[in-house]
C-alpha cells in the first residue's frame, strides 16, 4: 500500500511512519523542511516537501496513493492571541485542504487523527464517540481548533470522503516534548514538589498504542466511524503517584493551590517561563481546573481490535527508553 501521510515528523507521525514502513508499506510524507526530516528518509520514506496550504500540490503529491493519514497539527495549550492564526491555519484549515484534497484525488482510505479534546470538558463524565461538544464554550483555543477540524472531516465525509477518524487521549511516550511529558521528567529529577492541577481528568494513551490504532483503523475502520484511541483513565495527581512510582521516587507532597496560580496568571508571560508553564496561564487554568478530558475506547477494542498496555508498564517503558530507570 502507498500511504501520503502528513506530521510524520511529529511525536505521534513519527511512530506512524515507522509501522507502516515496518510492515512494507510505501510511504510519502508532507514535510515542510526536509532537512528535518532525516530520520523520515532513513526508513525509506519519499519526502515531499509544501505546507498545508497549498490544496493544490497536496492533491498532485498523494496521487497515485491507496490511502492518506492526516495527523498534521499544533499542539499547544496556553498560547498567546499572536498564535492563533498560525493554529486556525495548521488545524483547521489544513484538515480543509488535506481531507479535502483526498476527497477531489478519489484517494480509497483515509484516517483523520483528531483528538478526545475536541470533546472538550466532560464535566466528570466518561464519554463515549456518541457525544457531541456543546460548541459554545472551548477550555482553550487548542481545543476549538480540534473541534472545528473535526466538523470538517465530518462534513467531508458527507460529501462522499472515505474516511475514519481516531481520537487519541493524552500521549506519552519516549521523546515525548509536551508540557506534560516535561513534567513527567521534571518529576523524576525532583523538580516537582507539587502538583498543579491535581484533578485535571486525563486518558493516557501510550505513542506506541496510539500509532497501532492508527493503523488498526486504515485497515479495519468503518468509513465514518470515530474511534476512541485511549489507555487509562486518571488524574494529573494519579498521573503523578504512578511516575513516582515507577521511578523508585517519593511521590510529590501535596499541590500548587489555584488560586496561587490564578492570581499569578496576569503575569503569565514572565512567571510561566519561570515555572516551566506556557505564557498564557489563564488559558492553562480554563483548560485544567476542574476540566475532565475523558473518553472511553470500548469500540475501538471490539471493532478494531485494539489492545492499549496498562498506564504503569507503558510508564516503566517510557523511562527506561529515556535512561531515568
Amino acid at each position: 500500500m502507498k500511504v501520503f501521510l502528513t506530521g510524520a515528523t511529529g511525536f505521534i507521525g513519527g511512530h506512524v511512519a515507522r509501522k507502516l514502513s515496518e510492515r512494507g508499506d510505501d510511504v510519502i510524507a508532507w514535510v515542510r523542511d526536509p532537512a528535518k526530516a532525516q530520520a523520515l528518509a532513513d526508513l525509506g520514506a519519499e519526502l515531499r516537501e509544501g505546507d498545508l496550504s497549498d490544496r493544490s500540490a497536496i492533491a498532485s503529491a498523494m496521487a497515485g496513493c491507496d490511502a492518506v493519514i492526516h495527523g498534521a497539527a499544533i499542539y499547544e495549550v496556553g498560547v498567546p492571541a499572536s498564535r492563533h492564526a498560525a493554529m486556525q491555519a495548521a488545524n483547521v484549515e489544513g484538515t480543509e485542504n488535506v481531507l479535502g484534497a483526498a476527497l477531489d484525488t478519489g484517494i480509497g482510505r483515509t484516517v483523520y487523527v483528531s483528538t478526545i479534546a475536541a470533546f472538550g470538558n466532560t464535566n466528570g463524565a466518561i464519554v463515549d464517540e456518541s457525544y457531541e461538544h456543546p460548541g459554545a464554550s472551548f477550555t482553550s483555543y487548542y481545543e476549538r481548533t480540534k473541534y472545528e477540524a473535526h466538523q470538517v472531516a465530518k462534513r467531508l465525509i458527507g460529501e462522499g470522503l472515505q474516511c475514519v477518524i481516531v481520537q487519541p487521549g493524552g500521549v506519552y511516550g519516549p521523546k515525548d516534548h509536551s508540557a506534560l511529558g516535561k513534567q513527567m521528567l521534571d518529576l523524576v529529577a525532583g523538580r516537582m514538589p507539587l502538583v498543579p492541577f491535581p484533578e485535571l481528568g486525563l486518558n493516557m494513551v501510550h505513542v506506541e498504542d496510539v500509532a497501532k490504532g492508527i493503523l488498526l483503523a486504515l485497515d479495519r475502520g468503518a468509513v465514518g466511524a470515530s474511534y476512541v484511541l485511549g489507555g487509562e483513565i486518571t488524574t494529573m495527581r494519579e498521573l503523578m503517584e504512578a511516575v513516582a512510582k515507577v521511578a523508585g521516587k517519593r511521590p510529590p507532597r501535596g499541590s500548587i493551590p489555584t488560586p496561587l496560580i490564578k492570581a499569578i496568571a496576569p503575569f503569565g508571560p514572565v512567571v510561566g517561563k519561570l515555572m516551566g508553564q506556557p505564557p498564557n496561564m489563564r488559558e492553562l487554568i480554563s483548560s485544567s481546573d476542574g476540566v475532565t478530558f475523558w473518553a472511553k475506547d470500548d469500540r475501538a477494542r471490539s471493532e478494531l481490535g485494539y489492545a492499549p498496555r496498562e498506564l504503569e508498564p507503558g510508564l516503566r517503558e517510557m523511562l527506561i527508553a529515556e535512561g531515568k530507570v
